[in-house]
């Protein structure tokens, strides 16, 4: 054979040898590309953050889409910084604070804090920090500890709230037991427990209120012995709180969360609008914003009552497919107005933390301020921005706002001072130098009678959409964390994007997000829940039913 055809086999018999490794490598570049999903979150706050970060540690392409921007504070017309409600962290808040290890925050959080409870008569209790006193199986714990608390309230009534502890170990008893429970309001449940009016007007009230946002003849009787639960009955030490020492949740928190997710090869589109969620083939394909369109493998609803009405109004093929997902725009929400005030002298309070109760000028409302100058007492000087510091800065929320919001914003102010100076007579004599009033219009989840079955459901009849947020039913995925709880709401986003994992829709990347449990329930719970179980289950076999619903 010439030499030239022995050069010419030589170099083709190369050509095909290496030729086809090239192309594998390519494809597989390509294939790679093509198949990371592609992981669409609406909603910032907990609940959406959550579901990006899980789904970002899954190995997903995931954008993060919000009308407002959740990780940049608000500033007022004179620069100042302004953060509408005031949001407390308490002690079974595991996952958030093993987060912000995780990111490294430190000096985020102020001590555990006492709060006092203001009505026109005065100081009617003053809660304490129960991990400063003995700890003994709740709620004795807390009975003891709080024995001297009460200024007005009389033994009698404070002990009628026994029937209501007896009720807490029935409610949960059975899906249908809990469903006749959402459907009964706190106050009718407190009345049939033997509750005295009077503890009702004078603490659980205005405790729901601020808890809540409603007063109990609107709110769900098992949700609220949920919060009651979670909160203050759990551990001695449940209701024991702290806030935060410098920022707000957006600049304190959750930016330190966005910029680790951007790292991640997040993208955070803030101050975007969605307009429609497509819906074909059976699934979610592609998310239409005010910046254009987000194609999509799933997609994680972590949205309010508000948000999700919008959503589902403009997403008609998908609200048609997914009867689970509109019912949740029935669901109404209660709106908030937010106040800080900016004084010219520095006011002393027993507490840093107080809450109104029983004031006509209220209107319904339920009222709560917050001394920020103690609490962030070593950033006065960011709680002034430009100005100088001159005296107090304080924080006030009024949810369940309604009758309060068509006041113009002197009078809101006016109000606030008015309040703040029946509490303690060093505010007679401050001036405000400088406020602020926000209004929030179906700000927060209410939890009406009857709500529970519309509420989102965390895993929707839509293969590729999961919801997140505190308000969403969660499952078989529940977490111990209840009622409108930042924890609850990270959680959530971790179990959504665990949800689309578990289902298979992230083209077969299946990691889990481990989340953390809240405290084992006291032996003496479980306990008394195991014997109702046991009475109330002969009851039900004789065609009795539960003692407190029919």
């Amino acid at each position: 054979m010439p030499k030239h055809q022995i050069l010419l086999l030589a170099t083709t018999a190369t050509a095909l040898r290496l030729a086809p490794r090239r192309t594998v490598v390519r494809m597989a570049t390509t294939t790679e590309a093509e198949t990371r999903p592609k992981v669409v979150v609406v909603g910032g706050g907990w609940g959406g953050f959550g579901a990006a970060l899980a789904a970002a540690e899954n190995n997903c392409d995931v954008t993060l889409i919000d009308a407002g921007d959740p990780t940049s504070g608000m500033t007022t017309d004179s620069g100042k910084p302004f953060e509408p409600g005031m949001r407390g962290f308490w002690k079974d808040y595991p996952n958030i604070n093993q987060l912000g290890d995780e990111l490294g925050i430190e000096g985020a959080y102020t001590d555990f804090t006492e709060s006092s409870f203001f009505s026109p008569d005065g100081l009617e209790c003053t809660a304490p920090v129960f991990s400063g006193s003995r700890e003994l199986p709740s709620p004795l714990g807390q009975v003891f500890a709080s024995f001297d608390r009460f200024k007005r309230l009389p033994l009698r009534d404070r002990a009628s709230i026994a029937g209501l502890l007896a009720a807490m170990l029935d409610f949960n008893r059975t899906p249908e037991i809990f469903d006749l429970y959402d459907r009964m309001t706190a106050y009718e449940l407190f009345r049939r427990v033997g509750v005295t009016k009077r503890l009702v007007d004078d603490f659980l009230r205005p405790t729901l209120l601020v808890g809540l946002f409603k007063p109990p003849e609107e709110l769900s009787a098992a949700v609220t012995m949920e919060l009651l639960y979670f909160y203050a009955l759990a551990h001695q030490t449940s209701f024991d709180v702290r806030w935060l020492a410098r920022g707000t949740v957006q600049t304190t928190l959750l930016k330190p969360l966005a910029d680790r997710l951007v790292e991640m090869g997040v993208k955070i589109k803030p101050r975007t609008f969605v307009t429609q969620l497509t819906y074909e083939n059976e699934q979610v394909t592609s998310v239409k914003t005010s910046e254009g369109s987000v194609a999509c493998d799933a997609v994680v609803l972590a949205l309010g009552a508000g948000g999700m009405k919008r959503v589902l109004a403009s997403s008609t093929e998908l609200s048609k497919a997914a009867p689970d997902l509109a019912a949740s725009a029935s669901l109404n929400a209660i709106d908030v107005v937010a106040v800080r005030l900016w004084l010219d002298r520095t006011v002393k309070t027993d507490t840093p933390v107080g809450v109104f109760a029983k004031f006509p000028e209220l209107r319904g409302a339920g009222g709560t301020f917050f001394m920020l100058d103690q609490l962030q007492k070593d950033n006065l000087e960011e709680l002034w921005g430009d100005d100088d510091v001159q005296g107090s800065v304080l924080s006030a929320d009024f949810y369940n706002s309604g009758a309060i919001a068509p006041l113009s914003d002197q009078a809101i102010v006016e109000l606030e001072m008015k309040l703040l100076s029946e509490a303690y007579a060093g505010f007679k004599d401050a001036k405000v130098v400088d406020s602020c009033v926000k209004r929030y219009q179906g700000a927060v989840s209410w939890f009406s009678p009857g709500s529970f079955s519309k509420r989102p459901p965390l895993a929707t009849s839509v293969k590729n959409v999961c919801c997140a947020g505190d308000w969403v039913r969660m499952g078989s995925r529940e977490h111990g964390a209840k009622g409108l709880c930042q924890e609850r709401a990270l959680v959530s986003g971790y179990e959504a994007a665990n949800e689309l994992a578990s289902r298979g829709v992230l083209n077969g990347n299946r990691r889990m997000k481990q989340r953390l449990e809240i405290r084992d329930d006291e032996p003496a719970y479980t306990m008394g829940v195991r014997a109702s179980s046991v009475i109330q289950g002969a009851l039900d076999r004789l065609g009795v039913g539960s003692v407190w619903v029919r």
